[in-house]
């Protein structure tokens, strides 16, 4: 799929806790052309929310916050429909907040998108602040939000007293030696060894690399490489940073009251951060990310002791299926 000077990807499995195939593929960006490699830092994407959910769940053990708390509790200024939104509805997707993106394109109709202030999620809270009702019932349905992570990162912000970046560096990044790993903001921090995000133009390709929703950082604003990665999969099959006792109610599924989770018409099952779906009998944790010019997926089967991650700086590689392809090689061509 990828020639050396076209944006390309960075493939890494592990397997039984060791480095078995890590490898980069095509350019950085059109500029520099720099090689890619294991040191190559790409936006993750929706993939960041399990660090976000990390974040909840640090707190929660800090004794700090409770998954049971709701919205209003937090924040005094919340509107009363706020008092029916938990934490555990935010962290599994059933809390039917709005959608950030649905609001904005409302308020800029037709505006190109390189012509719209880029939203913080501070300026997602206050959207919601605005509105007045969900989707629907919180607990009853199971709808992706990327609002409700928005949210949570600065539930994160008001719980701690920290913002949200230096929490992720201070509590999770730095304790796992994540050096090369953080929350990107335009003017804050720069990240090293950047991949730049690229969309097929023709027989080309152009630099799409922001949008007016790429400024949010608990939605999918970390950045991080596949060295990095690795000391991140290592922790949780380590349970480094939180024991399995404590990481239990993130692998528990949501079970919406009204109907069962669906997206796009497939059954799916959520915990926190992480999707928990089986694949073809094996058990599985795994999470995909999609934004302007950037594809990713982390796909783990802790009981094979098996990651396969690929992270893609164009918007034409499925992410999700390229490391189920790779998964199959390892675990073998008969299936469960």
């Amino acid at each position: 799929m990828v020639t050396p000077n076209t944006p390309g990807a960075a493939v890494l499995v592990l397997k039984d806790g060791q480095v078995a195939f890590e490898r980069g593929y095509g350019i950085t960006d059109l500029r520099t052309k720099s090689k890619i490699d294991e040191h190559t830092n790409f936006r993750l994407a929706s993939v960041t929310k399990q660090f976000t959910a990390m974040s909840i769940m640090l707190l929660v053990d800090d004794g700090k916050l409770r998954y049971d708390e709701t919205l209003t509790k937090v924040f005094s200024e919340f509107p009363a429909y706020g008092k029916n939104i938990t934490i555990r509805h935010l962290l599994n997707h059933t809390s039917g907040l709005l959608d950030y993106e649905d609001l904005m394109a409302k308020q800029y109709g037709n505006t190109p998108d390189n012509q719209i202030t880029q939203i913080s999620d501070a300026g997602v809270l206050t959207l919601m602040e605005k509105a007045t009702t969900t989707q629907f019932p919180p607990g009853s349905k199971w709808q992706y939000s990327n609002s409700g992570y928005c949210v949570l990162a600065m539930v994160v912000e008001k719980v701690s007293g920290e913002k949200f970046g230096d929490f992720l560096k201070e509590r999770i990044f730095t304790p796992l030696k994540m050096q090369n790993t953080l929350a990107y903001e335009k003017g804050v921090n720069e990240v090293a060894h950047r991949a730049y995000g690229h969309t097929p133009d023709g027989s080309s390709f152009r630099q799409t690399d922001q949008s007016s929703t790429s400024a949010t950082l608990g939605d999918g604003g970390v950045y991080t490489s596949l060295t990095d990665l690795a000391r991140w999969d290592q922790a949780l099959a380590q349970n480094t940073l939180l024991s399995a006792a404590e990481m239990q109610p993130a692998l528990t599924p949501a079970h919406p009251t009204a109907a069962p989770a669906q997206e796009n018409g497939h059954s799916v099952s959520y915990g926190f951060g992480w999707f928990l779906d089986p694949y073809h009998g094996y058990e599985r944790m795994w999470h995909y990310g999609e934004t302007v010019g950037f594809r990713t997926s982390i796909q783990r089967f802790p009981k094979d002791h098996l990651t396969v991650i690929v992270l893609s700086n164009r918007a034409d590689i499925n992410a999700i299926q390229s490391a189920l392809d790779i998964a199959d090689l390892y675990l073998g061509a008969g299936k469960r």
